[in-house]
């Protein structure tokens, strides 16, 4: 059988098929009419992080090859690097609809000291079925922020819309924490030892970057470490190291007025040059002009 090409499925693509939604330009849409928009029916990697309620009917497609089936009240979580394909839904399916560019996503998170918990959990759990009670909650978040990201001349809309969103994935994740409760099965090795070192990056991305430092804290080597987290997460611990300082500089921009100099001190560059380099690589302008714009 021959290979399918996988493409791409990028926010900006998305929010163009959904005209209907409401959104912040390439940064989050939100939708409460799913079967307006046309779902995946050939493979397409994610680019950015899903979330969505199914209110009636039902749907089926693989995440990963994995095939899912969701219905009324079950929610998903689908984050960037994952593959989904074969979308296929009842006449009468309709749901609630969240996308988030990663970068947004990491911003939203930035101060949450457990944002691996929501990793670990969607890898394992795409799909989980809501209380009626959580299914309420869900949509009240869900339309008030609809009605924030349609204000749009409101000039603290998008700081508005960050900090409901971030107390939203605060009760998901206590909607997390009542399903594994109510589990028997334990995480695997691979899972804990993904946990683990997420853990230290937030702790020491500022001053460490090297994959062998994580490695010796697990007690494991850098090789059995970078399979592990490639596995579990769709990256590698570089990546993942790279997306903490990459997030870090860009708020330390934007929120202070410390000169790229002592910014590149403070996060363990040896000059402001190679941070530089590494801003450019990784955002695509100078600190300089990210700075400005």
């Amino acid at each position: 059988m021959q290979n399918k090409n996988i493409i791409d499925l990028s926010l900006r693509l998305t929010q163009v098929d959904h005209s209907h939604a409401d959104f912040i330009d390439g940064e989050v849409l939100l939708s409460d009419k799913l079967n307006k928009g046309s779902m995946p029916t050939s493979p397409r990697r994610m680019t950015f992080i899903l979330v969505a309620l199914c209110t009636r009917g039902e749907c089926e497609f693989t995440v990963d090859t994995q095939r899912l089936k969701i219905t009324q009240n079950d929610l998903v979580i689908i984050s960037d690097r994952h593959i989904v394909d074969n979308f296929q839904a009842s006449d009468d399916a309709d749901g609630l609809l969240m996308i988030m560019s990663v970068g947004f996503f990491y911003e939203v998170m930035s101060n949450v000291s457990d944002v691996s918990l929501l990793f670990c959990f969607a890898r394992s759990h795409p799909v989980v079925t809501l209380k009626e009670d959580e299914v309420r909650l869900f949509t009240e978040y869900f339309f008030m922020l609809k009605g924030k990201m349609g204000e749009v001349d409101n000039r603290f809309r998008r700081d508005i819309v960050r900090t409901l969103i971030l107390a939203m994935f605060y009760d998901l994740s206590n909607v997390i924490v009542r399903v594994q409760q109510g589990e028997s099965r334990r995480q695997s090795r691979a899972d804990v030892i993904f946990t683990r070192f997420i853990h230290l990056v937030e702790q020491h991305f500022r001053h460490e970057r090297r994959v062998g430092w994580y490695a010796e804290q697990l007690c494991i080597t850098p090789k059995y470490l970078s399979e592990t987290v490639k596995v579990v997460s769709g990256r590698t611990p570089n990546e993942w190291v790279d997306s903490y300082v990459t997030l870090e500089l860009r708020v330390m921009l934007k929120t202070t007025t410390k000169s790229i100099k002592e910014i590149a001190e403070e996060m363990n560059f040896p000059n402001q040059s190679f941070l530089g380099k590494f801003f450019r690589e990784h955002v695509g302008v100078s600190p300089t002009v990210y700075r400005r714009s």
